[in-house]
């Protein structure tokens, strides 16, 4: 591999969920960590729901792991 895998969890979106893409691709839109991960199993990347929310190589855009819901505003 060229490089270190990118992973990108985007923030939730209106209607709920966060979009999920490993070097730029979109896996699907997870609503939980352990979508996350089953998203990465598929990718050929093991890693156990436990340790999604604290892996350097995962990108936590706008909020962090513990939010999945649609945004409320500020």
């Amino acid at each position: 591999m060229a490089g270190p895998i990118r992973v990108t969890v985007h923030p939730p979106s209106p209607s709920g969920g966060r979009r999920v893409r490993v070097d730029g691709e979109i896996l699907g839109l997870a609503h939980s960590a352990t979508d996350v991960a089953e998203f990465l199993r598929r990718a050929g990347l093991e890693i156990d729901p436990a340790d999604v929310a604290h892996v350097s190589w995962i990108d936590w855009r706008g909020v962090g792991p513990e939010h999945w819901g649609p945004e409320t505003g500020r």
